[in-house]
């Protein structure tokens, strides 16, 4: 099973991922999406290397701290 440095990891290869989407986003909104998408991708294709709900949890975590830092609300994005 994967470390707490894995899961560090997790979170530089999302913010790379995010930066290299082409075009640029029109708002703080789309920028969560472009971030909600990739981090979907990366559960998908590794959630298995982790403990069970580990890596879910981190991406939710990551997920509500770029939330927070672009301003939206849970209620904005829907």
């Amino acid at each position: 099973m994967k470390t707490i440095r894995s899961l560090a990891e997790v979170g530089t290869r999302l913010e790379k991922a995010v930066a290299l989407l082409p075009g640029e986003p029109a708002d703080s909104a789309e920028i969560f999406q472009a971030h909600e998408s990739v981090a979907t991708a990366i559960l998908d294709s590794e959630y298995m290397d982790f403990d069970s709900g580990l890596l879910e949890e981190y991406l939710l975590a990551l997920l509500h701290l770029k939330r927070l830092e672009l301003g939206l609300s849970p209620d904005a994005l829907d």
